[in-house]
């Protein structure tokens, strides 16, 4: 069955261009050239990735993730024309599974290649729907990216990547994993991504854990090393 995707930037070249190619690779493609609207469409007919530009009026990109977060926990991808890496890291603290920039020779068959490592991911749990882990308070159900703390589901779901980076650290307590082996984890054939990626998303994870339990302490941090799942 083909997937899927939401394309919503307001440059209409940039649309058009992205979803030609999209459909000629199998893809169904849903455009929208404001946030506005795209928050309406997606609510409506929920895709299975959505591409988001950051800059866009009526709505920005940043505030369109946070209210699609609220709703479903597609993967996202951003699209953005700021260099600073700060810039780039902004977008997956705010819950993005990955991002693209359009400066500096934007290639469409890059960000081809990165749709389909996303959805590839949404489909590895599907690989091991019987095994729950549960460890402590935590409980993990890798067919439905469900997770849950001391018995309460996290009020903000985790997104795919985050869904990973937990089920990695979570199925061997107390061993260290270094965060070149979590960006393996979490971004398979992606080589560009930065190690501070894997940090932007761990801050994110406890945010999301400390929202059900304050003290959530539970992701350890080895400074030079990487990170480790404690029980609490």
């Amino acid at each position: 069955m083909s997937k899927t995707i939401a394309l919503v930037d307001d440059d209409r070249n940039i649309l058009t261009g992205i979803s030609m190619a999209l459909e000629r690779e199998g893809f169904k493609v849903q455009t929208y050239i404001d946030g506005e609207s795209a928050l309406i469409g997606l609510s409506r007919n929920p895709p299975d990735l959505a591409v988001v530009d950051i800059k866009m009026p009526k709505m920005d990109g940043e505030e369109l993730l946070k209210k699609i977060r609220k709703k479903m926990s597609i993967p996202i991808i951003f699209l953005t024309s700021k260099d600073e890496e700060v810039d780039e890291l902004l977008g997956l603290k705010l819950g993005a599974d990955d991002f693209i920039k359009k400066s500096g020779g934007f290639s469409i068959k890059v960000l081809v290649e990165r749709i389909r490592v996303q959805l590839r991911k949404k489909a590895i749990p599907l690989e091991d729907s019987k095994n729950l882990i549960a460890h402590g308070k935590l409980k993990l159900d890798p067919n439905q990216l469900e997770c849950e703390w001391n018995g309460k589901p996290l009020p903000e779901k985790l997104t795919t990547t985050e869904f990973l980076i937990v089920k990695e650290l979570a199925k061997r307590p107390g061993v260290i994993k270094e965060r070149a082996h979590l960006m393996d984890i979490a971004y398979k054939e992606n080589t560009d991504i930065e190690d501070r990626t894997i940090d932007s998303h761990i801050k994110r994870i406890r945010k999301k854990f400390k929202k059900v339990d304050e003290k959530f302490s539970s992701i350890e941090t080895r400074y030079g090393s990487g990170y480790r799942w404690n029980i609490n």
